[in-house]
């Protein structure tokens, strides 16, 4: 009795890599523009578009002027500067770390933020305009505490920065909860600021953080590159002549900088660094050359449109935009993951 061997099938055909591009760029960048613009012309009041273009490069002195300049403006700007620090930082933790649910508040950023203005607001009671310098040193310190724990055996690991981060947090979120609970006067201040918002933000704390901002921007755009090797592991990075240690600084300082500065300026937003490199992953692939550019302008559009979604759903109050994202992240984030295929890490 002979068996039959069934013939041999064809290799499944791989897919085509996506690539990042010039043009998809250019789109974002557009997208962006028309988000502004929209972010301008929406809210407890509508004002037409083009007046809105009208006044913004020529200020009359209007009503829908002094709330283009007066109150949307700052928070439009503010929102897209805090939206691409955040999905940059994102994408830079994922890749540090490889771990797809990494996030910049990861590495303590968030909760040595909020200890330190809690500290500000009830031993020096500082008010509003004093909250960013505060939340820039503790979330300074806090990354850094992470850093030098996570780095103490040769280098930053994925695992010792994940754990130490976890640690920090839960210590220094602790250390909040106590200040807090104890102090009602301290509570009211504080909840204002922890939930996340763009409005009643100057373009004075926008310059305050700006410098940050910048500095991160450009270690970001530095140690991009050096991510493709790092993804083939420490010891092949080094064979093709890179220093993996000065690169994971590099990078691990500009998501200090880059988150640190986000919520400094706007309060803790959750969730925006953790989806918005995933979403840019589809269109850009995993090369982070293209991915980080991608992420930081995706994640611009994204926390400006929910901060208008925000202004929109319960007129003429609005939600802030750190719930927005918590309420409208998820479900987005589940239906992309089930629509489309996402690029693996």
């Amino acid at each position: 009795m002979t068996s039959t061997v069934p013939p041999p099938t064809a290799p499944p055909r791989p897919s085509a890599v996506r690539r990042g591009s010039l043009v998809g760029v250019l789109v974002l960048l557009a997208l962006v523009v028309l988000t502004a613009v929209v972010s301008l012309a929406v809210g407890s009041r509508s004002i037409p578009i083009g007046t809105v273009v009208d006044v913004l490069f020529h200020e009359d002195g209007s009503d829908a002027s002094t709330i283009v300049h007066g109150l949307r403006l700052p928070r439009t700007v503010l929102g897209l500067a805090v939206g691409a620090c955040l999905g940059m930082a994102g994408a830079l933790m994922q890749g540090h770390t490889r771990n797809p649910l990494a996030e910049p508040g990861l590495l303590g950023v968030n909760a040595g933020a909020a200890f330190a203005v809690v500290c500000g607001i009830y031993v020096f009671s500082v008010g509003a305009g004093g909250y960013v310098w505060f939340a820039l040193v503790g979330a300074g310190l806090a990354s850094a505490a992470v850093f030098a724990i996570g780095s103490s055996r040769g280098g930053p690991n994925p695992v010792t920065l994940v754990l130490a981060g976890a640690a920090v947090t839960a210590l220094l979120e602790a250390a909040t909860q106590s200040v807090v609970l104890r102090d009602l006067a301290t509570l009211k201040e504080y909840r204002f600021w922890v939930v996340g918002s763009t409005a009643g933000r100057s373009m004075d704390i926008f310059w305050q953080v700006l410098p940050f901002m910048l500095a991160g921007l450009l270690l970001a755009a530095i140690s991009a590159p050096g991510l493709n090797l790092l993804q083939l592991g420490d010891d092949v990075a080094r064979s093709l002549g890179m220093t993996p240690w000065v690169h994971k600084a590099m990078g691990i300082a500009a998501v200090m900088l880059l988150s640190g500065a986000a919520t400094a300026a706007c309060g803790p937003i959750a969730f925006l660094g953790l989806v918005v490199p995933h979403v840019a992953r589809v269109f850009s692939g995993v090369d982070y050359r293209w991915l980080v550019p991608y992420s930081a302008l995706i994640g611009a559009v994204f926390l400006v449109l929910a901060d208008v979604v925000g202004r929109v759903v319960v007129r003429p109050g609005e939600l802030q935009v750190g719930i927005v994202m918590a309420l409208v992240g998820g479900p987005v984030f589940m239906l992309i993951v089930r629509r489309m295929r996402l690029v693996r890490l």
